[in-house]
């Protein structure tokens, strides 16, 4: 839990809900809060399975995934390709495009070249091509008469991607099971607060949505969870366009290492599908694995 990137609290927050519910369900449970001596903390605690707690860059991207392979210790969640992937955005619509599954136009720019004019025809929204919980997001209005002004710890890199319409929907997936359809509801723009902040979002579920697009929603998240060679809990992130029907259904993303917080979305899909918490983080451990 915890780790070095800018999604650190929300991880810490994570292991906190995940160690205590592991604990409520038999297990003998060690919380790390890794930093650089991880290898030297492992060692000495020697697991059985490492529940992998850490989001954001490297823990969610394929770095500590490495290190676990190295180590020989089983851990949760994705592997090292998959969370590779998936943690690197415009390679996952890569591959989300060639499992013909929907996307918007995207493109990778350097943080000058988004400062110095409109890349694309607003509206667009501009990102980290690695960073998740939307984590430094600027969204670009189509009455945006100029390009805009990112802030100084944004990476030299990004994402521009042109804006979905729509509703904010999301899949978790559990092993081959797709759970249900969340349709989340704010104010304005569903950012880092939005997220993890009490009262910050509204959660309906079901998703009060049509057959179609419900089923549409599980089929798309398995077929993404899948494609992107993921293994454990993922969740999957849609905009849906209610005017435009199935055509207004496109992915967003996949989180590998998805929130497991009090607010956060997966849990509450486990517990409206008849799964405890901690029958979730349960099942998480026996499913833990290698790659190689």
């Amino acid at each position: 839990m915890g780790g070095p990137s800018a999604e650190r609290e929300v991880s810490l927050s994570s292991g906190r809900e995940c160690a205590a519910a592991l604990r409520g369900q038999g297990f003998e449970v060690v919380t790390v809060d890794a930093g650089r001596d991880l290898v030297q903390q492992l060692d000495e605690i020697c697991p059985d399975v490492v529940f992998n707690a850490l989001h954001g860059r490297w823990g969610e991207d394929g770095c500590v995934q490495g290190l676990l392979e190295w180590l020989r210790m089983p851990y949760t969640h994705s592997g090292v390709l998959a969370s590779a992937m998936a943690m690197d955005k415009e390679r996952t619509k890569q591959v989300y495009r060639d499992a013909g599954l929907p996307v918007v136009s995207s493109q990778l720019a350097t943080k000058a070249e988004v400062m110095a004019q409109h890349v694309m025809v607003p509206p667009y929204v501009v990102k980290p091509y690695n960073e998740g919980s939307s984590v430094g997001v600027y969204l670009v209005d189509r009455a945006a008469n100029t390009p805009p002004r990112l802030s100084g710890d944004m990476p030299e890199v990004v994402m521009v991607e042109a804006f979905a319409p729509g509703r904010e929907l999301t899949t978790t997936v559990m092993g081959d099971r797709a759970l249900t359809v969340t349709d989340i509801l704010t104010d304005g723009w569903y950012d880092y607060d939005a997220k993890y902040k009490e009262g910050g979002s509204r959660h309906v579920l079901p998703a009060e949505i049509p057959a179609e697009i419900h089923e549409a929603c599980l089929d798309y998240a398995r077929r993404a969870h899948d494609a992107l060679g993921c293994r454990g809990v993922s969740r999957t992130d849609f905009r849906w366009d209610e005017a435009r029907g199935l055509d207004g259904l496109i992915l967003l993303e996949t989180n590998t290492q998805p929130g497991m917080t009090p607010t956060s979305l997966v849990p509450e899909q486990g517990q409206h599908c008849g799964i405890s918490f901690g029958e979730m983080c349960g099942w998480m451990v026996e499913d833990a694995s290698c790659d190689r």
